[in-house]
């Protein structure tokens, strides 16, 4: 069979690297401006330069998201900036609009265009459309049943693509103007404040500042917040749909999240193309997914029209079962001593899990700890923080270090 690429969000230089070393195929990123996540890190000129030489010299690719509405004023600059990413050799852009899909092919003719789900392409005439126009891939709408992607698929030639994993949007395709409406940010500008996560009150005209509860239960309700995707359990159905690229959500999610989704997938597709006869899904794919900052899963519209199950009523918070607390920098094999940035307190004593790419997980517990001026410390509180200590097996560099969470649920 042939692999469906898997590809992977990335927020800044340091998650597209973990993204391509823990087994993405491809990453998509953002510049500082014309994409739709102006509030996650995105990559300056010199970042996007070497994020996609450093994809290219893995033999991985590097899309960069132009798939912002644009209004007049974002013209001006659009044809010097493709033309930059042109020479920066990007393997495609992603757009949602006709405007700039015109403007990339006269400022860069030979640069592939991805149509971004932003488009709400739901239909293969649609896809046909595209196609027609030259588009290399389309990012199909969240809102379509896998009979219906196979349905485009069987219609055209276009490459595919698809969201498998990450956070669902409530407005159709993104296309959502309560952000706007409340907030001036405009989430199809990039400005999104998300909401549709915020908790609501009823008002009655006629009593203005009397604010009436919209109770689920005793703790309120959250009538837009939507539960995560998560189609991990049916990838053989996602392989044989067609889909040419798994797409996963969270440019604006944390390092670890990035590496341990990627991770479980990487393992999953390779898994099933090596034996589809044979393959089942791991329970340790399933636990490491509940190991990072998540909302409860779903399988969204891919089996089935959303309904209130689909739907998260109670909080808007995240769950997740480890924190993230070291990345290893570098390793002695003969010392079996590594070099560890810290990313959150640590203590000699503790237990802790370390996840690298290619390998199984292992624990051990931290039984001593030297700072850069080679005194013994019992704990790593400082962010950033570099550490050397003894570890129980060979590590590779960025292998990640984490602990059971003792804290509340975060906000990631």
């Amino acid at each position: 069979m042939r692999k469906p690429e898997l590809l992977a969000p990335a927020g800044n230089l340091e998650k597209l690297k973990m993204a391509l070393i823990y087994g993405a195929d491809a990453v998509y990123m953002g510049g500082k401006a014309f994409g739709l996540r102006a509030f996650s890190d995105n990559f300056g000129q010199d970042d996007m330069r070497q994020g996609i030489a450093f994809a290219h010299r893995l033999g991985k690719k590097a899309y960069i998201t132009i798939n912002i509405f644009p209004h007049n004023d974002d013209l001006a600059a659009l044809p010097d900036y493709i033309r930059d990413v042109a020479a920066m050799a990007a393997d495609a852009i992603i757009v949602s609009d006709l405007g700039v899909y015109r403007i990339a092919r006269q400022a860069a003719p030979g640069l592939p265009i991805h149509i971004s789900t932003q488009a709400n392409c739901t239909n293969w005439a649609t896809a046909q459309f595209w196609q027609e126009l030259g588009a290399a891939r389309i990012v199909l709408a969240r809102e379509l049943s896998l009979r219906e992607i196979g349905l485009i698929r069987q219609k055209v030639n276009v490459e595919l693509e698809a969201f498998v994993h990450g956070a669902m949007c409530m407005s159709y395709s993104g296309r959502c103007l309560i952000s706007n409406y409340l907030t001036g940010r405009d989430a199809n500008r990039g400005e999104c404040a998300q909401p549709c996560r915020w908790q609501y009150h009823l008002m009655e005209a006629n009593r203005p500042g009397v604010y009436l509860p919209v109770m689920e239960d005793d703790r309120g309700t959250y009538i837009f917040n939507s539960k995560d995707l998560c189609l991990l359990t049916h990838l053989p159905a996602l392989v044989a749909s067609g889909l040419n690229s798994f797409k996963i959500e969270g440019r604006m999610k944390s390092v670890h999240y990035v590496a341990t989704v990627v991770k479980v997938y990487r393992e999953a597709i390779d898994s099933y193309a090596s034996s589809p006869v044979d393959f089942h899904i791991r329970k340790c794919w399933l636990e490491e997914l509940q190991k990072v900052s998540h909302r409860e899963y779903t399988t969204g519209f891919y089996f089935n029209k959303t309904s209130a199950q689909d739907q998260i009523y109670t909080s808007s918070s995240y769950t997740q079962t480890h924190d993230f607390v070291g990345l290893v920098k570098e390793y002695d094999p003969v010392s079996g001593l590594a070099v560890i940035e810290q990313r959150n307190n640590i203590k000699v004593g503790e237990e802790i899990e370390i996840m690298q790419p290619g390998q199984e997980n292992f624990r051990q517990r931290i039984t001593q700890m030297v700072d850069t001026g080679g005194i013994p410390i019992a704990v790593a509180p400082h962010p950033q923080q570099l550490v050397t200590m003894p570890l129980s097996r060979p590590v590779v560099p960025y292998s990640m270090l984490r602990r059971p969470e003792k804290t509340e649920p975060s906000h990631e």
